[in-house]
């Protein structure tokens, strides 16, 4: 199976997390890549960090978010990024953090992480009213959907399968 590097930046252009991650389909929802427990991530030039749960994300097409999908021991179930849309390369998805986090806990408890850090980076970073508007919409769709809609219900557990 070919490997992808996932790319995350910052409005700035700052790296920030970045993996290897492997590419395991496409469907409805956007493409799937996943990464086995032991896994290592990295935030911008910090020193590696090793996953301690497998985990998939999905990158939907010509959508302001990503989505992870954490396996247990994970206290988190699904984590999803608020980013601008996910420019595809052959083996490089790159995309830019918008701050905001739309986040399912295991028991079944959500919450929306960096309000203000978004409120914050949209005057440090002089993001454009058209991204404001985007990554909020985004987020307010995602807080419901979460809870109540695929893929966030079951649609992602045969990609968790496959790197289990």
């Amino acid at each position: 199976m070919r490997k992808v590097r996932v790319v995350f930046r910052k409005y700035d252009g700052k790296l920030h997390w970045h993996q290897w991650m492997t590419h395991l389909g496409e469907d409805q929802y956007g493409v799937w890549l996943g990464m086995p427990a032991g896994a290592v991530a990295q935030r911008g030039e910090e020193p590696a960090i090793t996953m301690d749960a497998a985990s998939v994300m999905l990158f939907p097409r010509d959508q302001w978010f990503t989505a992870a999908f954490n396996d247990v021991p994970a206290r988190t179930e699904i984590y999803c990024d608020i980013t601008t849309p996910v420019t595809f390369g052959e083996d490089e998805f790159t995309m830019v953090d918008l701050d905001l986090d739309v986040v399912k806990r295991r028991d079944g408890s959500f919450y929306v992480d960096d309000e203000d850090e978004f409120a914050e980076h949209q005057v440090k970073y002089d993001y454009p009213p058209d991204v404001i508007r985007a990554a909020q919409a985004s987020c307010d769709r995602l807080s419901g959907a979460v809870m109540t809609e695929e893929p966030f219900l079951t649609a992602y557990e045969a990609y968790l399968d496959q790197v289990r």
